[in-house]
């Protein structure tokens, strides 16, 4: 077996470039950056915006040339028309929630937390029947959930029965801020909780709604919303063309990404 041959084998690459050292274990996730990545900045070389004698290292990052060419490529073939001001309007008009200045939630939660190593099946086994019991027991006398945070919750507020005060979506993880605002719901939320901590059981105990901000008021931040979203769509559209153009091995490029996009 020739060299290249056993790259081939043991190493992601795109068109025979690897996107890794050998004994590099990436997850899937950073591999598709990686390769999504590579393929820019051969299609860079390709159209003649970056010198053939730049080269790709193991550790995923490129050169600043790089950078600038895969910059000039984007802007001649990823293309983001101005939203239309009806266009804003109806993204405003279903998105009223996301315009609100001063919307409070005051919760308690219970933690599992995802921790590594941890066994994520076993964790939601353990997590769903005591997420039963307290929304069974919610709202009468007895506080079974302040009792089930003492006992079980892997966040310090476990000893206060769970409490974290009152929250704004800035104090959360984008994920957590996702189920609590611009919602309606009041007392234990009829799911669990994810987030990049574990699973939450988590208790609305008051809502302050907040102000809509006027659309004349947010219209700016509104248009950038939408641009960076047909961003995102034509520059998946583009990944995707580079892709199936490619020589792609040992990495799976369907749910392409980017660090361009996030």
């Amino acid at each position: 077996m020739t060299m290249n041959a056993a790259i081939s084998h043991a190493v992601a690459s795109i068109n025979g470039v690897p996107l890794h050292a050998p004994d590099d274990a990436l997850s899937p996730e950073e591999l598709r950056q990686r390769a999504c990545t590579e393929l820019l900045r051969q299609a860079a070389q390709s159209a003649g915006l970056l010198a053939g004698s730049d080269t790709a290292s193991s550790d995923g990052v490129i050169s600043e040339a790089a950078t600038d060419a895969i910059e000039a490529l984007l802007s001649r073939n990823v293309s983001t028309p101005e939203p239309s001001d009806e266009a804003c309007r109806r993204c405003y008009a279903a998105h009223k929630s996301a315009h609100r200045t001063g919307e409070r939630v005051r919760v308690r939660h219970i933690l599992f937390a995802v921790t590594p190593g941890v066994d994520v099946v076993a964790l939601r086994k353990r997590a769903e029947p005591i997420f039963l019991d307290v929304r069974c027991h919610d709202g009468k006398a007895s506080d079974t959930f302040a009792a089930a945070a003492q006992k079980f919750s892997n966040c310090p507020s476990g000893e206060q029965g769970g409490e974290l005060g009152w929250l704004t979506r800035e104090d959360c993880a984008p994920e957590f801020a996702h189920e609590l605002f611009g919602r309606i719901e009041v007392g234990v939320l009829p799911r669990l909780v994810h987030s990049r901590f574990g699973l939450h059981v988590v208790e609305v105990q008051e809502r302050e709604f907040g102000k809509l901000q006027p659309f004349e008021a947010v219209q700016g931040a509104v248009a950038q919303a939408l641009r960076q979203q047909t961003f995102v769509t034509a520059l998946r559209q583009y990944l995707s063309l580079l892709a199936g153009a490619a020589a792609v091995e040992g990495v799976e490029l369907d749910a392409c990404d980017t660090p361009l996009v996030q």
